[in-house]
């Protein structure tokens, strides 16, 4: 009996039922390379649509190098039109941008689309297959191969938690230009509109990107990228019976890096209050205030008071703006400010994020409100928007003293 006990507390990890057979992870400091957690991260298994991480790895690649554009058009072959779903729905002979490829494989993960940029860039989807596994080798994933554009099932077709993980990490050092693409939540085409797949972005703070995956032989894969504190961690977790278990298992996983991880002989926090540096305008304002706030009252050079950015964003003058929420939790509240600020970006790339603190009968209040709208047709115009994503919004009036 002891034997056995002893050998349980041993292993790193013992697969739930919620977890396949094939399940593997690792996660690691994106910045050191550091590795946090690992189990069987060498194990070769599917990549599913994981696969298309790499698709868009070397179309960022051909944007970078000029030979497309975002508005360049790409033929649909019958073939293409012809693949399993998930798919977009792209007809024979139609074409599709390539901004709108994009955001079709980020967020609706379309097999389809897949195959017309992999047509495009390598003139049939086998020898872009083989662009693809020489790419893998030249940026040092030793142990993957891709036989298709998509990750359609193919028994050829291999990879490793600690070779997705290198390509997330590549992809952001050498595209960084493009990769705000993965933190899209919402992607309109034709009539319809769809929600990505990586339930990470509403639901795990600090979360940007990347991709899910599943096809059967895999279970349900995911590489995550959160940002914290400014720290970056990147996961991969492969196998998960479902979707949920194999979001709540990164969740774990990434909650106990950080917990775990030091910097500067403290440890971090799982939850920061603040996360002062997103992808998203509204975040990178909260930084450079924070940093000009710093530097004004004589703090230590490069520090940020996370604890005071948010009382510090106030309304520099009147105006209008919108508000998202009122919640008892500050935390909460400035979530639903990154949260609106994702859901549309064209719209409140120009405003401010503002949680504003109010005491009250009931006990404190934080609004959470995006300021800095010119006129009240903007901010109706704004939460419009929001409201047809089913999101809580109503325009406010921002006076000179609005606090």
């Amino acid at each position: 009996m002891a034997v056995i006990v002893f050998a349980l507390l041993a292993a790193p990890f013992i697969s739930t039922p919620a977890m396949a057979r094939t399940y593997t992870a690792l996660i690691i400091d994106a910045e050191s390379g550091q590795v946090l957690h690992e189990y069987r991260a060498d194990q070769k298994v599917y990549p599913a649509s994981l696969t298309k991480i790499m698709t868009l790895y070397m179309l960022f690649d051909a944007l970078d190098k000029g030979k497309v554009t975002l508005a360049s058009r790409m033929p649909v072959s019958k073939r293409a039109w012809g693949q399993a779903p998930s798919k977009l729905g792209v007809q024979p002979g139609d074409t599709i941008a390539v901004k709108d490829a994009i955001l079709a494989l980020v967020t609706k993960s379309a097999n389809d689309v897949a195959v017309v940029i992999g047509e495009y860039l390598g003139g049939t989807e086998v020898k872009f297959a083989q662009m693809m596994t020489a790419t893998a080798r030249k940026i040092g994933m030793k142990s993957t191969t891709f036989r298709n554009a998509s990750g359609l099932p193919n028994r050829g077709q291999m990879t490793t938690a600690r070779d997705m993980v290198r390509l997330a990490l590549r992809l952001r050092n050498d595209f960084g230009d493009y990769y705000h693409f993965f933190s899209t939540q919402k992607f309109t085409y034709g009539n319809r509109t769809y929600g990505n797949h990586n339930n990470l972005l509403a639901s795990y703070y600090g979360t940007d990107g990347i991709k899910t995956g599943f096809i059967n032989a895999s279970g349900f894969n995911l590489v995550a990228s959160v940002k914290r504190d400014g720290k970056r961690l990147i996961g991969a977790v492969f196998g998960g019976r479902t979707a949920r278990s194999r979001d709540d298992q990164m969740k774990k996983l990434l909650d106990k890096a950080y917990v775990e991880l030091k910097k500067d002989g403290e440890i971090i926090p799982p939850r920061p209050r603040v996360s002062p540096e997103e992808k998203i305008l509204p975040a990178d304002t909260q930084l450079l205030i924070a940093k000009r706030n710093n530097a004004n009252e004589g703090q230590i050079p490069g520090h940020i008071d996370t604890d005071t950015i948010v009382a510090r964003i106030k309304p520099t003058q009147g105006g209008w703006g919108i508000q998202v929420g009122a919640f008892s939790d500050q935390r909460r509240a400035q979530e639903a400010v990154l949260t609106a600020a994702r859901s549309a970006p064209e719209i409140l790339r120009l405003t401010r994020a503002a949680v504003e603190q109010q005491e009250s009968d009931s006990g404190v209040v934080y609004r959470a409100r995006l300021v800095g709208f010119g006129a009240e047709e903007d901010a109706r115009s704004a939460c419009a928007a929001l409201q047809r994503q089913n999101m809580a919004c109503i325009p406010v009036v921002t006076p000179d003293d609005a606090g």
